[in-house]
């Protein structure tokens, strides 16, 4: 018996006891987790394939640890333009073993019910002044600020593990362009400039990696990123 199941946004084909590495999971190491999002159940003489999902059927899996993929490298070059970027990236995985396949009478998760909203009783309305009925003009809304710009020559925030070109741009955007500016940002304030982009990012080390490479401590930089975990320091 196998499954095919969309787990962190990818199809896997699994059976039971089969290790599988997957995106990074937030499901802590040695926790169960389950997936319902089943498309096709072999079971020998009889196949289900559902439409997409198939209703009441689950995979269950064990997370075992949280790790690395190997580095690849990115090489871009534009002819005759001097222009040259490499970069090294490395994915941030989980490994899983499945546990159970179960092919229907899964409990799917519940949704939160709905407040029904109180009635209101109607109070006695109060006798108003005709002067102070008549109507006020109305103030003119104040125009919003401008996004904040980065100020002087921006760094290479591509520098810092975890950040490529597309986040580097999107925090130019959101005013965040050089070392000493990441390392003065809160890391629920990275998150929120860059969450339109596509992927799991752990931005905890992001100002203490910056913070070294405003003050020039490459050496230590690089001796913290080597302790990095997917963003998490060992």
């Amino acid at each position: 018996m196998y499954a095919i199941v969309e787990i962190a946004g990818h199809q896997f084909k699994v059976e039971k006891d089969q290790k599988v590495f997957v995106n990074r999971l937030s499901t802590e190491e040695g926790k169960k987790v389950s997936f319902d999002n089943v498309l096709l159940l072999d079971e020998g003489s009889n196949v289900n394939l559902g439409a997409p999902a198939i209703d009441g059927a689950q995979v269950s899996a064990k997370v075992l640890k949280h790790l690395k993929g190997d580095k690849v490298i990115v090489f871009k070059k534009k002819r005759r333009k001097g222009y040259r970027v490499k970069n090294g990236h490395r994915q941030a995985l989980t490994e899983i073993v499945i546990e159970n396949i179960v092919a229907s009478g899964a409990k799917p998760a519940k949704k939160a019910e709905k407040a029904t909203p109180k009635k209101e009783t109607k109070k006695a309305e109060p006798k108003v002044d005709a002067k102070a009925a008549a109507p006020k003009k109305k103030a003119e809304p104040k125009a919003k600020p401008a996004a904040k710009k980065a100020t002087g020559k921006a760094d290479d925030l591509k520098k810092i593990e975890g950040i490529g070109p597309k986040i580097a741009s999107t925090l130019v955007e959101g005013g965040i362009a050089t070392f000493a500016d990441l390392a003065k940002a809160k890391p629920a304030a990275i998150s929120e400039i860059i969450e339109g982009v596509r992927g799991n990012h752990v931005t905890d080390t992001w100002p203490k990696q910056a913070k070294l490479a405003a003050d020039g401590k490459w050496d230590e930089l690089k001796e913290l990123q080597d302790r990095l975990d997917g963003g998490v320091e060992k």
